[in-house]
């Protein structure tokens, strides 16, 4: 489960539109056969649409047709690209960019990512208000970091693609590549007069999820530093290590670290904050209907006790920010840093046939409290302290988190 859940029926246009594609394929031997001729193979239950959805699908054949027939470059007719299309044409008809169909390959690419492992340049890409593509966050020693890329970049274009109106899975998949290969962004950052480009070198891309580090306060109390970059299927086991550790290590302070953190498994996301909570709700889902399911704390944590300051920033966004919006209702440790991203919807993931698959946004999320993320755009924090944008050695954050522990 993703900030996504597993357990969605497809929609039955979807099922229809599959069937008749399908059929199609089948009896569509030569590219100028003629709607006339043409003998969709389907069973009897899906001839016809369900009765509440009013919709003439002979428009989409004889488009079909019309294409196979009079498009004057046959050899670029795939029949495989017009099905997907399709599919992704009636996704997108929602206006919703998280909503999204995947074809196999960018199935595969969304699947790797969340696994910890793929090739590209280390970007976790999201949309502002204005539905423009803009960088979340860059990963920590990828490419992307390495050349300067910052969160709520706007990538204007991906080569010579222009990104407007580009899906979700689409930029990821013309951004990524084989490993030593190079791709060009034209990105626009606020506060510049016009837009720059950058290109970047291919690499492996470990994402690792969890790592800490020990620092002292000026009193000589030992703080961890537990850096979260991300909710993947690595997090769980990385987390209980990190936390075995700093408890050896008789850590009288924490700072979680959620800087850059672009989301993920909602069900990460709710470990994690049982680590710090007792009972009571992490997160609130409410659907179309305006009904709420809460999901609770799942587990006795270790750190319930032990003194907490959250680090969040611009690429704080989903499972981060339920973590870091359930920590500030409960009052468990303050927020500092900059205002997080605000992504405040929920996605079911599903495989579908032929290694594709699908994302549906299905709800929103709140805090326990019932604040959406959505409405102010991103959650403010409790001390707010900008980041060093001229030395990068300096991090003024985790200096403040550092002066609140003592």
């Amino acid at each position: 489960m993703r900030v996504f859940f597993q357990n969605i029926n497809a929609k039955l246009v979807l099922i229809v539109i599959l069937s008749f594609l399908l059929g199609w394929q089948v009896a569509h031997r030569e590219v100028q056969i003629r709607w006339a001729t043409y003998k969709p193979t389907v069973s009897v239950k899906n001839k016809i649409p369900p009765e509440n959805i009013k919709v003439d699908f002979k428009l989409f054949w004889d488009t079909w047709d019309l294409l196979s027939r009079s498009y004057f470059d046959k050899k670029t007719i795939d029949p495989n690209k017009l099905f997907y299309g399709a599919i992704s044409g009636m996704v997108a008809a929602l206006g919703d960019p998280y909503t999204v169909f995947l074809p196999p390959e960018q199935q595969k690419f969304s699947q790797d990512e969340l696994n910890g492992s793929f090739e590209g340049v280390g970007i976790q890409l999201g949309f502002n208000k204005d539905k423009r593509l803009v960088v979340i966050a860059p990963l920590s020693g990828t490419p992307a970091e390495k050349a300067g890329i910052k969160p709520e970049d706007e990538i204007v274009k991906i080569e010579d693609k222009d990104t407007t109106n580009m899906t979700l899975p689409e930029a990821v998949g013309l951004i990524r590549g084989a490993k030593g290969t190079q791709v060009t962004l034209t990105i626009f950052r606020e506060g510049d007069s016009d837009t720059r480009e950058i290109s970047l070198m291919r690499d492996t891309i470990i994402v690792k999820s969890v790592e800490v580090s020990f620092k002292n306060t000026q009193s000589d109390k030992k703080v961890a530093v537990v850096k979260l970059s991300r909710f993947g299927e690595r997090t769980q086991d990385e987390w209980n290590k990190a936390v075995n550790s700093l408890i050896l290590a008789n850590s009288k302070a924490l700072v979680l670290d959620l800087r850059n953190n672009p989301g993920g498994f909602l069900e990460g996301a709710v470990f994690i904050a049982s680590e710090f909570l007792e009972g009571e709700e992490v997160v609130l889902q409410e659907n179309s209907d305006g009904e709420r399911a809460s999901f609770k704390v799942t587990r006795a944590g270790k750190l319930t006790e032990i003194p907490l300051v959250v680090l969040i920033n611009k690429g704080s966004a989903s499972a981060s920010e339920i973590v870091a919006g359930a920590l500030q209702d409960r009052r468990r440790g303050q927020l500092v840093g900059e205002k997080s991203f605000g992504k405040g919807t929920i996605q079911e993931a599903q495989n579908l046939s032929g290694g594709t698959g699908i994302h549906i946004t299905v709800a929103k999320w709140l805090t326990p409290s019932g604040r959406w993320v959505n409405d102010t755009q991103g959650f403010e924090p409790d001390v707010k302290i900008e980041g060093d944008k001229d030395d990068v050695t300096k991090d003024p954050q985790l200096d403040k988190a550092m002066e609140l522990l003592e």
